[in-house]
């Protein structure tokens, strides 16, 4: 009898011992952080939940002219704005050096037609005298534009009906000019030359297209 006992004894302590285990492994993983399954491109990844951070409030800026400019020039350039809504001056200043690009490659190249499109008479004329000179002696222009280095505007009013824009560039030009033979005959093909040019461009604020033309050139 006794005998008997102590064996039920040793079962119920070996039961006892196994439905502990049991347990105690499923609290431990019921303490775990619960994770939520989300679609990253093509794989799951496993992610803890977290709040969203709340939305930063969105700004809006319409028309917005730079405050940095001299204040004749920034009373010029709100009469122009006033005048045309749709001017804009940073819009301006990266196409005005887009076109001053192009302008003197078109020069550079002896491009008229191209010369015609962007200048207004005056000037026209001026770049074309020296493209016709040019080409009687039979010399050629190998330049090539660097870089901008300094696009600011200089002065701006509106006159009438009439915006004008003047621009100062400071640019490094490779210049380069070839006789008829193509033999080197002035410039570098390894050394830029700073170039300082004062250049003002015109618009008729009424105009139905947003183009502006190449009115006056200088030195500066």
């Amino acid at each position: 009898m006794i005998y008997e006992i102590v064996i039920l004894a040793m079962i119920a302590a070996f039961l006892g011992l196994r439905l502990y285990s049991v347990l105690g492994n499923r609290a431990e993983h019921e303490e775990e952080t619960i994770t939520h399954r989300f679609d990253s491109g093509d794989s799951t990844v496993d992610q803890p939940v977290r709040e969203a951070p709340p939305a930063a409030p969105v700004q809006v800026v319409s028309n917005q002219q730079p405050t940095n400019l001299l204040p004749v020039v920034e009373e010029g350039v709100r009469a122009i704005a006033a005048a045309d809504r749709s001017f804009d001056v940073t819009g301006f200043v990266e196409g005005a050096k887009g076109a001053y690009g192009m302008v003197l490659d078109a020069f550079w190249k002896g491009d008229k037609d191209t010369l015609r499109e962007l200048c207004d008479d005056d000037v026209y004329a001026g770049f074309a005298g020296a493209i016709d000179a040019r080409t009687a002696a039979g010399e050629t222009m190998d330049n090539t534009l660097i870089r901008v280095e300094e696009a600011v505007i200089r002065d701006a009013e509106l006159d009438g009906r009439t915006a004008r824009v003047t621009m100062r560039f400071v640019s490094d030009i490779a210049a380069v000019t070839r006789d008829k033979d193509g033999v080197l005959i002035a410039g570098s093909l390894d050394d830029a030359v700073e170039s300082r040019d004062i250049w003002t461009f015109a618009r008729n604020v009424d105009a139905t297209g947003p183009d502006w033309q190449l009115v006056e050139t200088d030195e500066g």
